[in-house]
């Protein structure tokens, strides 16, 4: 039996920061004490905090692997080992990567083709292997406005490691880009359209959600429940829509686009979730609701890396900050997704709980990871 010793290092426990010792045996926590002093063979941490892994709900950075340039396709083999060696680099012992399902096939454009059920099976192959450092599950989003949702969810069952659903509804005019000049810049500067192109996408996308997105509603609902996933919602921005999440069952929100919508999530008792990238940057950059508003009015939860990794644990340390309370700052990232997606065996500091754990020295506001371990083994 092997045993890994932190000491003499700053604990962030559950509800209160202490100097202590943490003990890591056969992949659990198996004990802490208070205290400075530095058993044989232990490490000492010189007050550096220790916490929980972070757990990652919400990331788009496997697609950025993928396709590390427009029309630029990357091995997906050398793409998912390489998202999972950087996740554990800047702390993430636990990731929901986000795959499309849902697709607008008369678009054209390889990016608006099928991938989700090819990439989930080349995710889970590696997890067999045991060559992923961090611990993986699948976060499907389903755009209810494509055409392909209702095959492609089929072909996923509850043997898939799906922790997530959330339905994600990109209609122009709508939610994230219910500011059509915000959506005009994103859609022809990411893909070069044309006044009369933009034009046509808008009519195009309305005419598509009209026609389907009630069935498409519908069935991703109904497939998160058959694979025993959460559901979550995504840009809402009204109460009338936190009251639609909310009928459907939705345990957490993805980054209410409103103060409006954040309230009635509370009201209703769904988590909120904002981007770690959006409360760094000061603002959205879709023009929408900012991070920080929400955490000085207590409505923000739960903090997403999004499309920066190293964001989260940033992000939960400028919450501690701003907050006056580290614990409850770092629970955004660590115990807070936990209890949002059902996993009870992470995401705390305690015996008993799985060895998640990671090491990281402040640097001024910011910090630098000096170690992950995933259940007692050291990955970063």
């Amino acid at each position: 039996m092997t045993e890994t010793i932190l000491a003499n290092a700053t604990l962030i426990l559950p509800d209160e920061v202490i100097r202590g010792t943490l003990r890591m045996t056969e992949g659990r926590i198996s004990a802490i004490d208070h205290g400075s002093a530095v058993p044989a063979g232990a490490i000492d941490c010189q007050g550096d905090l220790v916490l929980p892994g972070l757990i990652e709900l919400h990331t788009d950075n496997l697609e950025r692997h993928i396709q590390p340039r427009p029309k630029v396709n990357w091995p997906h083999q050398a793409a998912i080992l390489a998202h999972d060696s950087e996740l554990a680099s800047v702390g993430i012992t636990t990731v929901f990567d986000a795959l499309r399902v849902g697709s607008a096939v008369s678009g054209g454009g390889s990016e608006h083709g099928e991938y989700a059920r090819a990439m989930a099976d080349e995710i889970l192959e590696l997890r067999a292997m045991g060559a992923l450092k961090i611990s993986h599950f699948l976060h499907l989003r389903a755009e209810v406005c494509s055409e392909t949702l209702v095959t492609e969810m089929a072909k996923f069952g509850p043997g898939d490691r799906i922790g997530i659903v959330s339905l994600m509804d990109h209609t122009p005019g709508e939610r994230q880009f219910r500011d059509l000049e915000k959506l005009r810049e994103y859609v022809c500067g990411k893909h070069g359209l044309s006044d009369e192109g933009f034009a046509d996408h808008v009519a195009s996308q309305r005419a598509l959600r009209e026609r389907v997105g009630p069935l498409h509603e519908a069935t991703a609902v109904a497939e998160a429940r058959r694979y025993g996933a959460v559901l979550a919602s995504h840009d809402d921005t009204t109460a009338g829509q936190v009251a639609v999440s909310a009928g459907h069952g939705a345990h957490f929100a993805e980054f209410p686009t409103t103060p409006e919508a954040a309230r009635a999530c509370r009201d209703h008792g769904i988590r909120v979730m904002m981007g770690a990238p959006n409360l760094i940057r000061g603002g959205s950059h879709s023009g929408n609701v900012a991070a920080a508003e929400l955490a000085e009015a207590g409505l923000l939860d739960i903090l997403s890396s999004d499309y920066v990794p190293s964001s989260l644990l940033s992000g939960a340390l400028l919450l501690g900050d701003l907050w006056g309370d580290m614990a409850r700052g770092i629970s955004t990232v660590t115990r807070a997704p936990a209890e949002a997606t059902g996993l009870d065996d992470r995401g705390r500091l305690e015996p008993g709980a799985r060895a998640d754990v990671i090491r990281v020295a402040r640097i001024g506001k910011g910090a630098a990871l000096r170690g992950a371990w995933v259940q007692a083994n050291r990955v970063a």
